[in-house]
């Protein structure tokens, strides 16, 4: 139970919703900022504005999965007013505040190294990652469906990486019958690769392994999909970019060449908020109660 712990929910998606259900089940004071226009009520939990809040009680500052912008702003879907982090209010919380996101970059990082409280970089842990790469790889195939005029089926698939993504996307089209290739650089993922019974490649021979692919997936976070590359694929590829912004692909030369490319960063939020919520809620309610009886 999270009884007397006060945390502080700021912005984000309908993901959200389910984790201020979750601890609210567990007897969390509540602290909602960025909910003014949402009708839902939540037992013990309250809409506030950031400058209501009393930091001065508050154990833990939970983010949206896309962390804050460069100036610090919080994007969310339920409100129209401007939510903006600053490193005073983490300043003004108890030394044991642990502040919570997906994602961080070089603003997030700095606020937190000068409050000196720790970050949590959810995205970055197996477990989540590996359950949202579930909802991911459907989001992919809801994509590919929808941007094709061919079915999975016996289609020519590449996947690039083999991570917790790269390794659900590349098994899921597998299972749906289509022909799949995976791109990866490491000697063991090329074993495992082939163990999973699919064709692997090195990345390093992107340009001749992509001339006669329908449907490129990428997972890695790096620019992969050059110009040169892309100027050896059909112009009839679909490429979908699962990487973080902004993704592995030369968008605008893919453009030039006619060639559709879509990034797709945080499907989970996008096909599956519910779902994608309830993994972040349960990860987050267990290190909150193991923080909590510390």
């Amino acid at each position: 139970m999270l009884t007397d712990k006060h945390a502080v929910i700021i912005g984000g998606d309908a993901r959200q919703l389910e984790i201020i259900r979750k601890l609210s089940a567990l007897d969390a004071k509540i602290s909602m900022v960025g909910f003014d226009q949402l009708n839902d009520g939540f037992i013990g939990a309250t809409k506030q504005s950031m400058d209501d809040i009393e930091w001065s009680t508050v154990d833990a500052v939970l983010l949206p999965v896309s962390g804050v912008s460069l100036d610090g702003k919080v994007e969310t879907i339920f409100s129209n007013e401007t939510i903006e982090l600053k490193v005073d209010q983490l300043e003004a919380t108890p030394t044991h505040c642990v502040v919570y996101t997906g994602i961080t970059n070089k603003y997030l990082d700095e606020c937190i190294e000068k409050a000196d409280r720790a970050l949590v970089k959810l995205m970055e842990r197996d477990d989540v990652a590996i359950y949202n790469s579930i909802p991911t790889a459907e989001g992919t195939v809801m994509m590919a469906i929808q941007h094709t005029d061919i079915t999975i089926h016996r289609a020519k698939v590449a996947v690039l990486g083999l991570g917790r993504v790269g390794m659900s996307v590349a098994r899921t089209f597998s299972a749906l019958g289509a022909d799949v290739k995976v791109g990866a650089n490491e000697t063991q993922q090329i074993a495992r690769i082939t163990e999973m019974g699919l064709t692997p490649f090195h990345t390093a021979n992107l340009k001749t392994e992509l001339q006669d692919i329908d449907i490129c997936i990428n997972t890695i976070p790096a620019l992969v999909l050059t110009s040169n590359v892309l100027t050896e694929m059909p112009l009839h590829t679909l490429i979908i970019d699962l990487a973080s912004k902004p993704g592995g692909t030369d968008f605008r030369y893919a453009e030039k060449r006619g060639i559709k490319a879509l990034l797709a960063p945080g499907l989970p939020g996008i096909v599956a908020p519910k779902t994608a919520g309830q993994i972040l809620a349960d990860v987050l309610a267990e290190l909150l109660t193991n923080k909590s009886t510390n």
